[in-house]
């Protein structure tokens, strides 16, 4: 049977009008898919291609930075004030007047009677010289290990480290030496010995760094440390120093908890579910209610049927 419109000698309704598209009555204003529709200008498909930026991306991708495996005075200070005062006082030690120098290192030395008359002087003062010049394998290893966990734990830390595995170890083989000679053990010739230098501190500090990277650089790491301490002990040229340094790789090993909890609060909290990475779109956490007890207002253009809208959980930046 024919329509109203159709009886009326009107062309069909449906004429020219593809299957699921909206019947558009006659003299109806406003009707969905109108003139509006047919008025919006359709974008021509863009030809098929590779994206603009799949190639040159390659092209684009930094090498590897080996800049950043040395100290620099603005990504790690700690380490590149520190270097320089070892530089200063390796010159020194090297060039210097040998009684002045000598003197230094006696009043620098970790010995027990030292650490019974001044121990915090001392074990600060035996930090600042480095067993063999600026050339030795500690001091070496020192610019590399210290650079390395600067950038990840940041400086204060590393000092925390570095320091703590050096006056820890330090104790730890000294204290004995004293209850040793006190028990007759030992000649009293042993609380007077030259023992100053930054290799405690830089095997802490190794030990503490293998726990920050990953498996095919952390063990290799330890394996190398190990064999620093072993070999000496089997040498059994200075047994009290080897085990001083057995035991600061122990110790920054110990630390591994502590350091991962740093570096967390360092980088920041895991993303939230609604982070998209640009500060416009991020999601921020908002009080259920203001400071008088009320509900926080419902974000504006937020539908209702959103979990948590109006009740104030989340709402984005961007929604004033």
């Amino acid at each position: 049977m024919a329509s109203a419109v159709e009886a009326a000698g009107g062309a069909p309704a449906t004429e020219g009008v593809g299957e699921g598209a909206p019947v558009l009555l006659p003299g109806v204003p406003r009707q969905r898919g109108g003139a509006a529709a047919d008025a919006a200008p359709v974008a021509p498909a863009a030809p098929a291609g590779p994206p603009p930026s799949a190639a040159p991306a390659d092209r684009r991708r930094p090498g590897p930075r080996f800049w950043r495996l040395l100290p620099t005075p603005t990504g790690t200070p700690f380490t590149f004030c520190y270097a320089l005062l070892l530089v200063a006082t390796s010159l020194y030690a090297e060039h210097g007047d040998p009684s002045v120098v000598s003197a230094l290192l006696q009043g620098s030395s970790t010995d027990v009677v030292h650490l019974t008359q001044a121990p915090l002087l001392v074990l600060v003062a035996s930090a600042l010289w480095s067993a063999g010049g600026v050339v030795s394998g500690y001091a070496v290893a020192f610019l590399f290990v210290l650079t390395a966990l600067e950038r990840r734990i940041g400086g204060v830390r590393t000092a925390v480290v570095f320091f703590g595995g050096h006056a820890l170890a330090t104790l730890a083989t000294e204290v004995p030496v004293g209850f040793s000679v006190a028990a007759g053990e030992l000649p009293e010739s042993s609380l007077h010995r030259l023992d100053y230098g930054i290799s405690f501190g830089v095997m802490a500090c190794l030990g503490a760094l293998a726990g920050l990277l990953p498996a095919w650089a952390r063990w290799p790491l330890l394996a190398a440390g190990g064999y620093q301490a072993l070999s000496g002990l089997l040498a059994y040229v200075d047994p009290m120093t080897d085990w001083g340094h057995l035991l600061s790789l122990a110790l920054g090993v110990a630390a591994w908890p502590l350091l991962h909890h740093w570096r967390r609060r360092r980088t920041g909290p895991a993303p939230l579910p609604g982070d998209l990475g640009h500060p416009a779109l991020r999601a921020e956490r908002v009080p259920q209610g203001g400071s008088d007890g009320r509900p926080a207002p419902r974000p504006r253009g937020l539908p209702d049927d959103v979990p948590g809208a109006g009740r104030g959980e989340w709402r984005s930046s961007r929604v004033p």
